[in-house]
């Protein structure tokens, strides 16, 4: 089996499901000690700088020229806005519901790829399937028994997971249409490291609340840079240049499982009948808009 050709990438993708669905976790618990836009620019540029590091030091290729400005602008929608809204949102609502509603994520695919130039075009069966899983999505807003209100720190957390999504979807499809000579993994570091320093001044001048040191929050924060960024974020960028992007969207089902489970196991975070049908009619949604999306050209 690990002769297939496809044996590794389909390795990096189970790693993606895996870690990736813990991080969910990770980031609730660091941000009980760093406030979010230092913990974004900590976590990537440590990451980014000792992978690019590594790669220095192997005499690895590196991008430049027009190769560095493509990972830099990818990597500034994928994680300064696609990770870092994440963060911010964690900050409104549980880690397991911000899974659960990344799971719409391949919508926002979908949607990009169809208004780039060479992207297949919206049908019927797909626009149904999104039509779908933003129902479910809208279940997550119906307020409780006896209540009459929905709660505003969880749509605005919603409404910065779709900030988040766009920005991730739209960065992601640019480094793929764009790929340059160097390593995929290598594209991921720049694109971490270039995400951690265009955060950094903001990070230090815009008055967040201060660090509160904790060994449970910096054991997040290491996590977060050799399982979260190192491992995974490695294995994304390796998959997303070499499975197509239909079967690479499948990481936010498992995702949304792993983070759904680590925060009730850790935090108790709220998962009922409510929950679990709007993620049964999500994951729906998403099954019709993969069925009936055909791979652009």
């Amino acid at each position: 089996m690990s002769r297939h050709p496809l044996f590794k990438p389909y390795l990096a993708l189970a790693a993606v499901c895996l870690f990736w669905g813990t991080t969910y976790l990770a980031i609730r618990m660091a941000l009980e000690t760093f406030p979010p836009l230092a913990l974004v620019s900590i976590r990537y540029t440590l990451s980014g700088g000792i992978m690019l590091a590594y790669a220095a030091a192997r005499g690895l290729y590196l991008p430049r020229g027009k190769d560095l400005a493509v990972a830099c602008f990818s990597g500034f929608f994928i994680l300064s806005i696609g990770n870092g809204a994440l963060v911010f949102a964690e900050t409104l609502i549980p880690s397991g519901m911000a899974g659960l509603i990344i799971t719409t994520s391949p919508f926002w695919m979908v949607g990009m790829e169809a208004l780039l130039p060479g992207g297949e075009r919206l049908h019927f069966p797909t626009i149904g399937g999104m039509a779908v899983g933003l129902a479910g999505a809208s279940l997550l807003f119906t307020p409780h028994a006896g209540s009459h209100d929905v709660k505003q720190h969880l749509l605005q957390g919603f409404l910065l997971l779709q900030f988040s999504i766009a920005g991730w979807s739209f960065g992601s499809i640019y480094q793929r249409r764009n790929a340059g000579k160097a390593h995929s993994v290598i594209a991921g570091a720049v694109q971490q490291l270039a995400a951690g320093l265009i955060l950094a001044p903001f990070a230090l001048t815009i008055h967040e609340h201060p660090i509160h040191w904790s060994a449970r929050g910096v054991l997040a924060l290491l996590y977060l840079v050799f399982f979260g960024s190192i491992v995974g974020y490695s294995a994304y960028a390796y998959v997303m240049d070499r499975l197509p992007v239909a079967i690479v969207s499948i990481y936010p089902y498992v995702n949304a499982v792993v983070a759904v489970a680590l925060g009730w196991l850790f935090y108790r975070e709220p998962f009922g009948s409510r929950e679990a049908l709007a993620m049964a009619v999500i994951f729906a949604g998403v099954t019709l808009v993969k069925r009936y999306s055909r791979p652009a050209a």
